[in-house]
Parts: structure tokens; sequence; C-alpha cells
């Protein structure tokens, strides 16, 4: 069993901080279990493009309002507290919060918490094992 806390992940590796969110890491590949998860905040007023080539997501909003857009169709949609997004086809997409923006996460293939997003917004497919041999 793992038991483990926002605070267990603060100011280690697995807290990541950027000027567009901070997203804490609390499952990870190396707990192997087959998913990682997530809690990520996106800071009202900025606007980040993703794509997970390599990984399926899940967003479950449990905290403000974002605008997120399918950037291959143009659909666009509000999302908030209580509705869920899923990257079940690897959608390019813009999430724009309206308000702080506070999401669980789920990914799978789960990931190191090493990942950061390349020039077309995209995870690299990383596993523990590439990890610990670098």
């Amino acid at each position: 069993m793992i038991v483990r806390s926002l605070d267990d992940v603060n100011g280690t590796d697995a807290d990541i901080v950027t000027e567009n969110w901070r997203s804490r890491r609390i499952v990870l590949a190396r707990d192997g279990v087959g998913f990682s998860f997530h809690e990520t905040v996106l800071y009202a007023g900025t606007e980040t493009s993703m794509w997970y080539a390599n990984h399926i997501e899940l967003v479950h909003c449990i905290e403000g309002e974002a605008e997120v857009t399918n950037d291959e169709t143009g659909e666009t949609f509000l999302i908030k507290p209580g509705m869920l997004y899923l990257l079940d086809g690897h959608e390019h997409h813009t999430v724009r919060p309206k308000t702080d923006f506070r999401v669980l996460c789920v990914f799978n293939p789960p990931v190191t918490g090493r990942e950061v997003h390349d020039e077309n917004g995209a995870y690299p497919l990383l596993t523990e094992e590439a990890v610990a041999a670098d």
C-alpha cells in the first residue's frame, strides 16, 4: 500500500513549477502501478499548448475554470469543477485558464516525473529503466 500526501511531494523533483503551471506528481512510474497521478494548477490568464503523442491523459477539474480547445477540430469546451476531459486520441490541445485551474491528472503509460514538454508540447516516452541508466 502506498500512502502519500502533497506535502511529501512539495519541493522534491516531482514538484514541477513553470511560468504557466505547477504539477505535483504524486504517483509515478517508479511506483510500478501502471499509471501516474498528478495534481496540477494551471495559472489564470496563461495559455498552454500540449500534445501527448505517447500518453493518454485524463484531466478532472476540481477547482476553477478553463477553456480547452481541441486544436485538430477547433472544438472548444468550458471545463468547470466536476467535469473531465480525456485525451484518448493523442489530441493537440490548448488550455486557457479563466481562473487558477486545479485538476487531477492520470497518465498511461505512467510518467517518470522527469518529462518536460518538447517543442511540440509533447512528453517523451521515458521509462524508469532509461532514467536510471542516465
